[in-house]
Formats: C-alpha cells, structure tokens, sequence
C-alpha cells in the first residue's frame, strides 16, 4: 500500500516538474530554469535508493549490526564493571586484609609452637631436655598467642562472611545493570543504525544503485532539454504570449481609464468655484452661521453674571 502511495507521489512530482519547464531560445536559459528540477530530482533519487539499498544489502547490514552490538555489550560490560569497580576493590581489599591477619596471627602461633617444642627436646634455646622455665614462658606465649587467633579467627571470619556478602550483592547489582542496558542495545536496529552499516560496507554497490536512480529521474529533465520546440511548446508560447498582450492591454485601459476620471473630476470642481450664484449661497450659509455662534455666545455671558 506505501510502495504504491509513494510510486504514484514521485510520479506526479516528475511529471510535474517536467511540464514545468518551457522551451527557450536558448540552451543556458533553459538549463538554468531546471536547475533547480535538476537538484531536486537528485535528491530524490538519493531518497528512494537508501531504503531499496538497505532492503538489498540486509544480510551484510544485520552482520555489520551483530558485530556493533558485540561491541556495544562488551563496552556496557566494561563501564558497568567500572561503575562498581571501587566498591568491589574496596571490599575485596578489606577481606584480603583480614585473611592476611589471620595467616600472620598463624605464622606467629605456629612459630612459638616450634619454638616451645625445641626447648623441650633440647634443640635449641638453652639446649636442655625437658619442661623447665623457660619452656613454660614459651609454652604461655604460644597459649596467649593461640586465643588471641581464636578471637581473630572468630571476629574476622564475621567479617569476611559480610564481605561476601556484599560482593555476591555487588555482583548482583552489576548483573542487573548489565540485563537492564541490554533491550537498548537489542534495539539498536533502528533507520539511522542501518544506514550508518550501510555506509560502512563497500561503497561502489550502493553508487551504483544511486546513480541507477538518478539516471532515471534525471533522464525525463535531461530529455526534454535537449528536445527541440514541439507543437506543444509553439502552442503554450502563443497562449502564454497572447494572455501576456491581454493583461498589459487591460492595465494601460484602467490606467488611463484612472487619468481621464481624475481629469473630468478636476474640471467639474474648477467650473464649480468659478460659479457667482453657488459663490453668494456659501458666503450667505457661512454668515448666517457666524451670527448663530455670536448670538449664542451672548447668552451664555448674560448666564454667567
């Protein structure tokens, strides 16, 4: 239904436009009169071959549109990750901090074990077999130590459980923003989308079909200026030239028709002011009425006293 609404709109607009074009004496004239019919019959050729090229060509459009979502969602990814990376370093940060408490706190533990152990067997510290005061020094270093892990143990392995946590709901909400931002990219297949693929894929194709285009709405203009003078032409010059004659013919009648009147009009009025008896009627008006004023003027004095 819109492919014929459109035909039958760019068929009257050529038709129109080369009916309107009028032969002339001269080739410059005649090209300079369809200059314009000229731009614009290439921009129409311009209009109708993008859709039918994204039509043709939309196999290699929709590969060129897959590769640009790819892209589209890896970048999304990476600002989304960006967007949480501070939060996400951050707690992972404080849980390496406490496992790295907790491993020290156990070095420490196991260190004073084997030294305790040592001195008992008489390999090292003062070298004597057995339990003796100083084994019980080191033995009661290596208890305060150990519940001093316990309680580390215990306190930052509660911490470590809410950092997990946190990072399982900061994992989450990157997930989430990530599946939010996904439709738009899914619904990057608009019109602008698929002519900016287009231009990406090799140009000579689609020249091709636009200059197909433009030879055809180019070829009616073209043709009828290199065409001689019809019958057609010779007869729209006559009709043209003879209503011409007549619009100036009735112009110069009502001009002088306007000259004549005012002509008539000025004379009248001469001979009017020239005339005695409309001269002694005006001038007998005009002093009755200068005597009404003054007499009226008369009575509102007498009034006021």
């Amino acid at each position: 239904g819109f492919g014929i609404v459109w035909g039958l709109l760019i068929f009257n607009l050529d038709r129109f436009i080369v009916s309107t074009i009028r032969k002339r004496d001269s080739f410059k004239s005649e090209f300079l009169q369809a200059s314009p019919r000229i731009i614009l019959a290439i921009i129409i050729a311009i209009v109708i071959s993008k859709p039918l090229e994204i039509k043709i060509f939309e196999k290699e459009i929709n590969t060129v549109l897959l590769k640009e979502k790819n892209a589209m969602a890896l970048n999304n990814k990476k600002e989304v990750a960006n967007y949480f990376k501070s939060d996400v370093e951050k707690n992972k940060a404080e849980t390496d901090n406490l496992k790295t408490e907790i491993a020290k706190k156990e070095k420490e533990v196991n260190t004073l074990y084997e030294t305790y152990i040592a001195e008992a067997e008489g390999t090292k510290g003062t070298m004597k077999l057995g339990k003796g005061p100083v084994f019980k020094e080191k033995i009661a270093k290596h208890n305060l130590a150990s519940t001093e892990l316990d309680s580390i143990r215990k306190i930052n392995l509660a911490k470590i459980a809410i950092n997990d946590k946190k990072a399982i709901t900061l994992q989450a909400d990157l997930d989430k923003k990530v599946s939010e931002t996904q439709p738009i990219i899914e619904g990057f297949d608009g019109l602008m989308a698929r002519i900016n693929a287009l231009n990406k894929l090799p140009i000579i194709p689609s020249l091709f079909i636009m200059l197909l285009f433009l030879a055809i709405e180019t070829s009616p203009i073209i043709a009828k200026l290199l065409s001689p003078k019809g019958e057609y032409d010779y007869k729209l010059e006559d009709l043209e030239t003879a209503l011409k004659a007549t619009l100036t013919q009735d112009k110069y009648q009502r001009n002088l028709l306007v000259k004549t009147s005012a002509s008539m009009h000025d004379k009248v009025y001469e001979d009017i002011a020239q005339d005695k008896k409309l001269y002694d009627l005006q001038r007998q008006k005009a002093t009755e009425l200068l005597e009404l004023q003054a007499h009226n003027f008369v009575e509102k004095q007498k009034k006021t006293i």
